[in-house]
């Protein structure tokens, strides 16, 4: 679980790309040091597991779905990527709950400065624009945002100072695509509503000690 508050702008060492996969490596001395191999990181919003580290560097396997789902098979060495580490238990959520599990990929169509901050439009995909609200929270690349306003497919999202100098949103153009994941909490809320069936039943679920016998949905 991560909370979309970026710990550091790391750099692109490599990207060598396979039949049907990749293997991504990264540069960023500040909290790549110690490290370990199994540890997750989001890169870009999306949630990668360290395959090999060493000093300052930290390698990535990337399946054909993230390369699928994602920006990251775009990525080119020298490009400039958002990191942060997963969040640990005694940690504050200083953004909101993101899970590093990519929903779709937007477009960055209009980018106006704002006193020291800036404005962005993003697109977003038709199959995600009902989960998201005024003043509700949208991971974009990785970082938590919170939503302006949106219209007819596009989300308006205003980017302070800090936010620019931290991460790699400053260097994002009209035309550049991004990573985006809704609140994850907008999801579980919808399933509830729509009433859809448990993947396992109750009586199972009792019996394999999950649920207290006395369980009920009242």
């Amino acid at each position: 679980m991560f909370t979309g508050i970026i710990e550091q702008v790391g750099v692109v060492a490599s990207l060598i790309r396979g039949q049907q996969a990749a293997k991504l490596m990264i540069a960023a001395p500040k909290i790549f040091d110690g490290l370990a191999a199994g540890d997750s990181v989001a890169v870009n919003g999306a949630c990668l597991t360290v395959s090999h580290e060493r000093r300052g560097f930290a390698e990535f396997d990337l399946s054909a779905e993230t390369l699928k789902k994602t920006t990251l098979g775009e990525l080119r060495i020298g490009h400039k990527v958002n990191l942060e580490r997963a969040l640990p238990v005694a940690g504050r959520l200083g953004g909101h709950l993101v899970t590093g599990h990519v929903d779709g990929m937007g477009e960055v169509r209009g980018k106006v400065a704002r006193a020291e901050g800036v404005e962005m439009q993003l697109s977003v995909p038709s199959d995600l624009v009902h989960y998201l609200v005024a003043k509700g929270s949208l991971a974009v690349d990785g970082v938590s945002l919170t939503v302006a306003d949106f219209r007819d497919g596009l989300v308006g999202i205003a980017v302070v100072p800090h936010t620019l100098k931290a991460t790699n949103l400053s260097l994002r153009n009209v035309g550049d695509r991004v990573n985006l994941e809704v609140d994850i909490l907008s999801k579980y809320i919808e399933r509830h509503l729509r009433g859809e069936p448990r993947g396992i039943s109750d009586e199972t679920m009792m019996r394999v000690g999950f649920l207290p016998m006395n369980w009920s949905d009242n």
